[in-house]
């Protein structure tokens, strides 16, 4: 099943790359497919199955409406602390415990937290990530963590897991 999924996505990647669907195209695209898909068919997802539930696709799009309005907020909030005359910014690194248990979840969310200005995803080693964060505004780990990981995980969470 893992194999035939990744043929589709890798056919369908093809299309949407070269858009048309002339014949040789189509030929090229699903032989091309078909030579890739036995040597990166242990690397796919495991669990295809739930890939195949619509909800998933409801909370991704959700999420990506708050993605947005987040990484608009952030650039707000950077554009204010570099053209401050004073500079306004307490850099630092936090450490921050991950409720997601997939790997896929928790490369999504170290990519979103990198994508949103202000801060980086530095590593994730066991259960906890560690971002840099331009401005730490708390010492309390369940405040910072609900600040920068908080507002992705639990959609995350209902996407991936």
């Amino acid at each position: 099943m893992r194999y035939i999924a990744l043929y589709i996505v890798l056919f369908g990647f093809w299309l949407l790359l070269t858009f048309s669907l002339a014949t040789d195209n189509l030929i090229v695209g699903a032989v091309a497919a078909l030579l890739i898909t036995p040597y990166f068919g242990n690397y796919f997802v495991k669990d295809v199955g739930k890939w195949v539930q619509p909800h998933r696709y409801v909370w991704l799009v959700i999420y990506l409406f708050i993605f947005t309005w987040e990484c608009i907020k952030a650039n707000f909030d950077v554009a204010y602390r570099v053209l401050h005359p004073a500079m306004p910014i307490k850099p630092g690194i936090v450490k921050v415990k991950l409720n997601l248990k997939t790997d896929m979840a928790r490369v999504m969310l170290a990519n979103s937290i990198t994508m949103t200005p202000g801060t980086i995803s530095v590593d994730i080693v066991d259960d906890y990530i560690y971002i840099h964060w331009i401005y730490v505004s708390s010492v309390e780990p369940e405040i910072y963590s609900r600040k920068v990981a908080g507002r992705f995980e639990k959609y995350i969470k209902m996407i991936f897991e």
